[in-house]
């Protein structure tokens, strides 16, 4: 099936669903939608195979047919208050009403309904009233260890009706009233139970998920939950208080003044790196942000959730907001959740009256309380770190400096990475002065570095770069410093455009050319130039006899030069798949980007990015020249390119040939030349 149509689909599925009234209907009405070719009242689910997990589907999930990255199949049952008829097709007879005991029997519920029994607790739900009962699965009870079971049932049935009235509420309470975050007392000494009830649909008591809802009897409504759930007196900063497994957790958080936070009134996550967890940071990183009050209460925030967050509602990943202010990655895989791709949750769902508890086996650091160096490490920069270090500039990456390192990608490095004064002086020069934001930088703005340089700001549309160097990545944020992670190594201007012409030998008949010309001023003055410059190799592809009349003119040679000049500063990086440039001489120059390389008027560039304090210098191999009126834009930029980063620009040193229209127009002039010499 073509993706338009299944779209169509989709959005034909959802439109009724949005008219649900909550999480829970939304789900189950598009699970009827997808069922009802099987018939009447039949809901499609979707369950993982080798488990007893089964899920009402949503449009997501039915495409990708995964829950929790695996592999589901589909089956069709009833949906909730309906049952089959023999021989006829799909369930359409509604399941007849019968008093809360009945039902248990009626929904599977068998185990619970026997404890029923045995409990002496038939009667009370046989009886008048109006009750919800949270009825644990036949595999809840199962699933109980053998001790705990055991204790409940041999107890003159006062613990199991204890355990079965705290799986009761003394009013009905559907699907529909079951709010996000509320709690409602139980039967048993007003002890309250805890609902969320998630955006994907997925409804839970105390962390067990309800697999079969509203079902209805004459004296309340039955949900079926997936486990055996048990009262909770303790705040989330209790549980971790008398756990001696998280005792350096308790110890840090008391130092951070973060135990007013866990004591009080809310509905929190937190993953609790376990003693193992932070014995396994280096202890020079651990002493570091353990005697920093602010490193301290970033790092334990990171492993906060402003929300509840119980195991059995992540069936994908999905970013969540932290108490720190950034994310974390939460998914799962099979049946163990993930953070930011890692399974290290050794223990779930320990729950709190304000929240729940995840045990996790690695401690989570956020960049917030990483050190320059720490940042570095954890990056793809190793080349640049390495460098960085052998630069003896370490000092500056692990101090409390504010500072921010211009760190390029490891393919951005090419040749010799020999350290001697040169690059000691290059790596010095990608250290700015100060701590910025890539958000707060603008055009032309100046950035000093530590080895006293200043440094441009280009603002282009598709990019931010710092001279030659455009940011590849979201800013990395450091406890004291800000690490830009950029596509090239920095190349800081050297001199003028003309001092760059002067010092490279392949424009070695350029510079004559512009001195000739009477431009050499032009290109020693302050302002912001870009030259597609051509190479002595341009040059000598024109015939002999036409370069030589072309060198000796200067007039010729300071129109041709000019529209190689484009008013403004452009780099590689800032060429799109359609951009334009205005030369001194001409309407416009069209430029492009085509199998890594850049392209002005059709001519390649052929080394980018000589950066100058006035401009910027773009080798070509191939004099420049206007394009035709109706040039056809595909021919100009070449095919359509992916917009990419300036680090995958890179010289590919052809020669295009000149064409047919360029060589009659030289040869034109140079014999209307020659006619008026003789």
């Amino acid at each position: 099936m073509k993706l338009v149509p299944l779209l169509v689909l989709c959005v034909a599925v959802l439109g009724p669903v949005s008219a649900a009234r909550s999480p829970y209907q939304a789900v189950l009405q598009h699970s009827r939608i997808r069922g009802r070719q099987q018939g009447a009242n039949v809901c499609a689910m979707q369950k993982i195979p080798g488990t007893d997990k089964k899920y009402f589907t949503n449009c997501k999930q039915w495409y990708h047919r995964k829950i929790c990255g695996k592999s589901t199949v589909i089956s069709y049952e009833c949906c909730p208050g309906y049952e089959k008829i023999p021989g006829e097709r799909g369930c359409p007879a509604a399941l007849p009403l019968v008093n809360m005991y009945n039902t248990l029997g009626a929904v599977g519920a068998t185990t619970t309904q026997m404890y029923s029994d045995r409990a002496d607790l038939r009667e009370e739900i046989e009886g008048p009233g109006s009750f919800t009962f949270f009825a644990p699965s036949n595999e809840a009870w199962e699933a109980l260890p053998a001790e705990i079971l055991d204790a409940l049932v041999s107890n003159v049935n006062i613990e199991l009706m204890n355990a079965l009235h705290y799986h009761m509420v003394s009013r009905r309470l559907t699907s529909e009233e079951l709010k996000h975050g509320s709690s409602f007392a139980s039967m048993y000494q007003d002890f309250h139970v805890h609902i969320q009830h998630y955006p994907n649909g997925i409804v839970t008591v105390n962390c067990g998920r309800l697999i079969k809802t509203d079902q209805h009897a004459t004296n309340g409504i039955v949900h079926v939950v997936d486990r055996v759930i048990t009262a909770i007196s303790n705040t989330v900063h209790t549980l971790i208080d008398v756990d001696e497994n998280l005792e350096t957790l308790r110890t840090a958080i008391a130092a951070a003044g973060l135990t007013n936070i866990l004591e009080s009134e809310g509905q929190y996550t937190v993953f609790a790196p376990t003693n193992e967890a932070f014995e396994k940071i280096p202890p020079e990183m651990l002493n570091r942000i353990l005697g920093d009050p602010v490193a301290l209460r970033d790092l334990l925030n990171y492993h906060i959730l402003k929300h509840m967050q119980c195991a059995e509602s992540i069936v994908s990943g999905t970013p969540m907001e932290t108490l720190q202010g950034t994310v974390l990655e939460v998914g799962c895989d099979g049946d163990q959740i993930t953070l930011n791709g890692k399974a290290i949750i050794t223990e779930k769902d320990q729950l709190g009256t304000n929240g729940v508890v995840h045990y996790i086996s690695e401690l989570l650091i956020p960049d917030s309380a990483k050190t320059l160096l720490e940042l570095a490490e954890s990056s793809s920069v190793a080349t640049a770190t390495k460098l960085f270090v052998d630069a003896g500039l370490s000092s500056h990456l692990t101090g409390s400096e504010t500072l921010t390192i211009l760190a390029p990608l490891d393919d951005a490095f090419k040749g010799s990475l020999a350290m001697n004064p040169e690059m000691k002086n290059l790596m010095t020069n990608h250290i700015l002065k100060e701590q910025f934001s890539s958000k707060s930088l603008y055009h032309n703005q100046e950035l000093e570095t530590l080895g006293g340089l200043k440094l441009r700001v280009f603002v282009y549309r598709n990019n931010l770069c710092i001279e030659n160097a455009c940011i590849a990545a979201h800013d990395r944020m450091g406890r004291f410093a800000t690490m830009f992670t950029v596509d090239k190594v920095l190349t800081p201007p050297m001199g003028t455009i003309m001092d760059v012409l002067k010092a490279d030998d392949r424009f070695s008949l350029l510079v004559g050319a512009i001195q000739t010309a009477g431009m050499t001023e032009l290109l020693n003055q302050q302002g912001a130039l870009t030259f597609f410059a051509p190479t002595n190799a341009a040059f000598n592809a024109l015939p002999r006899a036409e370069r030589t009349q072309l060198l000796r003119n200067g007039q010729e040679l300071s129109r041709v030069l000019r529209l190689h000049l484009g008013e403004g500063l452009l780099v590689s990086g800032g060429v799109g798949s359609h951009t334009r440039v205005k030369p001194l001489q001409g309407v416009k120059l069209e430029l492009g980007v085509r199998n890594y390389t850049v392209y002005v008027n059709r001519v390649p560039v052929v080394e980018a990015d000589l950066m100058a304090t006035n401009g910027v210098v773009h080798a070509v191999n191939t004099i420049v020249k206007p394009l035709p009126p109706k040039v056809d834009r595909e021919q100009a930029d070449g095919p359509a390119a992916p917009l990419r980063t300036a680090a995958a620009i890179r010289a590919d040193g052809k020669i295009f040939r000149n064409e047919d229209l360029f060589q009659k127009v030289i040869k034109s002039r140079s014999s209307r030349t020659m006619t008026r010499n003789q």
